[in-house]
């Protein structure tokens, strides 16, 4: 049995010259006894164990580059036994190369969780390591301390992080397993352990006035948070001793919480609260009349959207036009305005009616669903598709808006429209650009949404639909000649 000492201080050199020693000279891992003398101080630095020179005869042993970032990775791990279980893995390749490949494998699986127990630590060190500024200014340089306590040999590993992202500074990282130092030139090692040191400075303070401000109570959980920002570092972080105090008023403040946003009411609410006061808005129009089928429909409630929308976006146009166009429902700046078609869909339809011949000005714009259905996320508003119950308790407001205007053509766009405005369910697809005869003497006409055409990825794609786009509004236009 040959007995190797080695620093163990996650040097892939070290280990490396000697695995490839006994390597080349046929020697198995059976015969191998690695130690650590940070581990075992009182043993000598031994290169006796070290084997002769190889016979020439010998074929010179490879690894796939896969087995050398393992390795210097699974070397920064504290584990005494992880000298030969590469040295093991390193054997074994020589046999069967795809060995890493098998995740099944006792040694590989061993070899990957400590690889993996050393890039977490790494990054742990990266989120929580805390500068305390110490001394006085140099040459306009500020002097830095910070302490940390990792499980594994990462100091060296992960000094070239803080290297890059604090070179404006000089700074000393010291830990138990050794140091690393940034004086604007050169970066310095040290595998002396260091003693923890007492300091404080300002920007304890805002640690805490920063943790103490997103901290969110409503989305606390205590095993995300621990497993996140395991609690062996808070001693070492100053925003640390609020956790327990914020932990403790979570419920308190989520209640609390509840409580004032039952009190504030949406937009659209307020106008309900005012209706119900009778406190109208302005003068009430005569019954029977648009403006007065547009103030009743201010105040719906005949399906769930009204509580989140802004406003009700009712239609716009003369009373007597004779072509209605119906989209689907108002997007995020329809419902803001109060408009329909004012966004970016709303722009891009008046350009292509424009281009064939068609005065907005003429047409009475208006959606199948009244309210805008969205999804939040952040401070942006999602839209989403309405479904059938929300489209049947709109069509109310629709065939109310058709019996005034009384329109000679009606311009169904996307499958929404199509669907309020036709009991036959039919695809999309197989009646666009047609002109069909419906109820009252009406004729209907079927394209997309411009929204549809804004949302094609594929630039090819969208060209070929806005002009099938382009020629459905010559269609409507000529019909429309045709009517007159």
């Amino acid at each position: 049995m040959r007995r190797v000492v080695l620093a163990g201080r996650g040097e892939l050199a070290e280990w490396r010259d000697a695995a490839r020693a006994f390597a080349a000279a046929g020697i198995s891992p059976d015969e191998i006894d690695w130690r650590e003398k940070a581990a075992e101080p009182d043993l000598a630095f031994q290169r006796d164990a070290m084997p002769p020179t190889p016979a020439i005869t010998r074929k010179p042993m490879t690894v796939p580059p896969a087995f050398i970032e393992l390795a210097e990775t699974v070397l920064c791990h504290c584990d005494r036994a992880r000298f030969s279980l590469l040295y093991r893995l390193l054997w074994r390749l020589q046999l069967d190369r795809q060995l890493l490949e098998m995740a099944s494998d006792e040694d590989v699986a061993r070899a990957r969780l400590m690889a993996k127990n050393v890039r977490r630590d790494a990054h742990k060190m990266t989120a929580f390591v805390r500068f305390k500024e110490v001394g006085s200014v140099t040459a306009g340089r500020r002097k830095f301390l910070a302490w940390f306590e990792p499980d594994h040999h990462i100091v060296r590993r992960t000094a070239p992080f803080f290297q890059r992202r604090f070179t404006d500074m000089d700074w000393l990282i010291a830990t138990p397993k050794g140091s690393a130092a940034w004086d604007g030139e050169r970066l310095t090692m040290s595998d002396a352990p260091c003693g923890k040191p007492n300091l404080t400075d300002a920007t304890d303070e805002l640690w805490r006035t920063y943790y103490a401000s997103i901290f969110n109570p409503a989305r606390l959980k205590l095993k995300a948070m621990q497993a996140e920002m395991p609690k062996k570092y808070w001693k070492n972080l100053p925003e640390a001793d609020l956790i327990p105090g914020l932990i403790a008023s979570a419920e308190s403040k989520v209640r609390a919480m509840a409580a004032r946003e039952a009190t504030q009411s949406l937009p659209f609410h307020d106008r309900l609260q005012d209706a119900a006061r009778n406190i109208p808005a302005e003068p009430a129009a005569a019954p029977g009349t648009l403006e007065a089928l547009r103030a009743e429909a201010d105040v719906c409630t005949r399906c769930p959207l009204h509580a989140k929308a802004t406003q009700t976006v009712f239609g716009e146009g003369p009373r007597d036009a004779e072509v209605m166009f119906v989209g689907e429902q108002p997007g995020d700046q329809e419902d803001i305005a109060g408009r329909p078609f004012v966004g970016p869909a709303g722009r891009l339809l008046d350009q292509v009616i424009a281009e064939a011949g068609i005065d907005r000005s003429t047409l009475y714009v208006t959606n199948a669903v009244k309210h805008f259905k969205y999804e939040p996320r952040g401070k942006r508003r999602i839209h989403q598709k309405p479904n059938m119950g929300e489209v049947k308790h709109c069509r109310w407001w629709l065939n109310l808006e058709m019996g005034l205007v009384k329109p000679k053509l009606i311009v169904a766009m996307g499958a929404t429209a199509l669907a309020a405005l036709s009991d036959v369910k039919q695809r999309l697809q197989d009646v666009r650009g047609k002109a069909m005869a419906i109820e009252g003497g009406r004729t209907l006409f079927v394209t997309v949404h411009p929204s549809y055409l804004l949302r094609i990825p594929d630039e090819r794609l969208k060209a070929e639909e806005l002009a099938r786009f382009r020629e459905d509004m010559v269609k409507i236009q000529r019909l429309m000649t045709a009517a007159t």
